[in-house]
């Protein structure tokens, strides 16, 4: 019995450090990240099941802006910004009789708007997102199905005249939903108006630019990125490529931080906090599949063995052409908003930009991702950051 008891504890033990070596390999290419510059931000937030990335990232950034001009933490309101916004696309959506979409989405113009237009309010001067449907957390699932259909009726009405009702009633569902704007609030022991508060926070709201980099406009001049959720048609600063990662680590060095708009549906952009442009060609062969076999692999199969490469996956090196062709053929789509704040790099000396996310603190870094400097050149729609941040090089080319 002793023997059995032995063989069977020395498989044991054998089967342990067989799991471990498993274990091991598996992880053996994980990044080990060393930060190169850090700015400071605010707590990681949850945008949950509303589409408000947009929102999220952008008062961030800006929360990221006030501490780094006054020293003093502010937790600004996304649903003060949803709330006022959703009725300016509306209205848009009907002066255009449903001509220009109207969607969850937005861009990183949007909250400037607002606080330029209609100020801005800490977040506990409104109900937290989701409690006035009994969530903890914004779920725009039954809000927009039943705020869509409203807008959509009114916008293609057959009506000859409208009347300003349909305001009124849209104002209620977003008040239903979102909570009331306040006229007036006390923080800190102290009176505010929306306006007010905005003018207390410390910084100047005409210092922030938008930049991009497409070639059917020409560079050093300013057009409106032609995307469904940039429905203001603001204007972005058109800059060759290579001076889009310029213009952030300019920023970043200088103590500044990057409100960032781009697509990670990319297989390289990860769910456990990566964002790498994968070179598939060359991920094939070191994963020893040739191209048949390659293709034959089910997605999840795919992507095991792009995450399994780690830090060693090889990636693209992204041309202007490229970033064009991708646009174009609707490869890169406008699909999430975050907030870059810090550079840092792997084992490898690869560079990767640190972005808080709003997905929680989900993933292997706590609701942070590293997107490689290669994935940010290619993947990025446009981003917007103090003129005050960019080289002075370039300022002066665009009069800035």
């Amino acid at each position: 019995m002793r023997k059995v008891l032995a063989i069977a504890l020395m498989a044991l033990c054998a089967t342990g450090v067989n799991a471990k070596a498993a274990k091991d390999s598996v992880n053996k290419n994980k990044p080990v990240f060393t930060v190169i510059k850090e700015n400071p931000i605010t707590s990681i937030k949850d945008q949950n099941r509303s589409g408000t990335c947009w929102d999220y990232s952008t008062l961030s950034f800006f929360e990221s802006e006030i501490l780094k001009k006054t020293g003093k933490t502010y937790d600004l309101c996304e649903m003060f910004v949803a709330n006022k916004t959703y009725l300016d696309r509306a209205i848009m959506a009907v002066r255009m009789h449903g001509d220009v979409s109207f969607s969850e989405g937005g861009s990183s113009y949007d909250p400037l708007y607002c606080i330029q237009h209609y100020g801005i309010i800490p977040e506990n001067a409104m109900p937290l997102p989701g409690t006035l449907y009994g969530d903890s957390l914004a779920n725009f699932s039954e809000f927009f199905s039943v705020l869509t259909p409203y807008v959509e009726s009114v916008a293609k009405s057959k009506q000859s005249k409208l009347s300003p009702a349909w305001k009124t009633g849209l104002q209620g569902i977003l008040d239903a939903y979102l909570g009331k704007c306040p006229e007036k609030f006390t923080y800190q022991g102290k009176q505010y108006t929306p306006k007010s508060f905005a003018a207390s926070l410390g910084l100047d709201w005409n210092d922030y630019v938008s930049f991009t980099s497409y070639t059917h406009h020409p560079f050093w001049s300013q057009f409106a990125v032609e995307v469904q959720d940039n429905w203001r048609w603001p204007l972005s600063y058109n800059v060759p490529m290579e001076d889009l990662c310029k213009i952030i680590d300019n920023a970043i060095m200088n103590g500044y931080t990057v409100a960032w708009g781009g697509d990670v549906t990319e297989d390289g952009f990860t769910r456990t906090g990566l964002g790498i442009a994968y070179d598939q060609k060359k991920v094939r062969s070191m994963a020893g599949t040739d191209m048949d076999h390659w293709f034959k692999l089910s997605k999840t199969a795919k992507k095991e063995k792009l995450d399994s490469l780690g830090v060693n996956a090889p990636e693209i090196t992204p041309t202007q052409q490229m970033r064009q062709e991708a646009f174009d053929n609707w490869e890169t789509t406008d699909d999430h908003g975050m907030h870059i704040y810090g550079i840092a790099k792997d084992q490898n000396g690869r560079e990767y930009y640190m972005v808080k996310n709003s997905w929680g603190e989900s993933g292997d870094y706590k609701g942070i991702w590293y997107m490689t400097k290669n994935f940010v050149a290619y993947k990025t729609m446009d981003f917007m950051v103090n003129k005050n941040a960019v080289p002075k090089d370039i300022r002066k080319k665009l009069g800035l």
